[in-house]
């Protein structure tokens, strides 16, 4: 089985996410997409990440109707904070049927060469790359790239966080059903 690896903080999850993953299962040949929550990724800085379980919650809660997405909490088991090589040799020797392709924007792409061991990941894994703007792709390490012409839209996990503690909608800029578990939790009002 083919499936793709999106990594994220994904503090929260938003429209912009789904929409990735689903436009990949549309057009590529990965059959599932594993959204694999990072803990503690070790480029952002941690001041206001929601709680790990919070957020597989608000995963979950986004995609549970749709079986060819998975919320994976594989990297809440591993060292912290959480490198993509370390999580990728452990999901393949765990899962050895299975074909683990990366998939990430443009402007993550550009900074591989410097994340531990991307080596190994370039060596042993395809990376479906969607463009973000003001980000080119360009191939100098010798990855196994697949470019994509995804449908991005402006919104940032960020921009969400201010709008709620600023006390403004959210509204369509995630799924209704995490808008609702965002308020009745209380999550983001304040920052941290």
């Amino acid at each position: 089985m083919k499936i793709g690896l999106y990594f994220g903080s994904f503090n929260p999850v938003h429209i912009g996410h789904l929409i990735i993953a689903n436009h990949l299962l549309n057009v590529t040949d990965i059959e599932k997409i594993w959204f694999v929550l990072s803990p503690q990724n070790p480029f952002k800085v941690n001041h206001s990440l929601l709680n790990e379980y919070d957020r597989l919650h608000l995963l979950r809660t986004a995609i549970a109707d749709d079986p060819r997405m998975k919320a994976s909490e594989i990297e809440f088991s591993l060292p912290k904070p959480s490198f993509t090589s370390v999580t990728l040799a452990h999901l393949s020797e765990r899962y050895p049927g299975y074909d683990f392709s990366v998939v990430m924007g443009s402007d993550s792409f550009q900074n591989l060469h410097k994340w531990k061991n991307y080596e190994y990941i370039i060596s042993n894994h395809s990376i479906y790359i969607y463009t973000r703007p003001g980000f080119a792709i360009e191939n100098n390490i010798g990855a196994k790239v697949i470019e994509l012409d995804a449908p991005l839209l402006q919104i940032s996990a960020t921009e969400i966080r201010e709008l709620i503690r600023e006390g403004k909608s959210i509204r369509y800029m995630i799924p209704e059903n995490v808008r609702q578990e965002i308020d009745k939790g209380g999550y983001y009002k304040s920052k941290k």
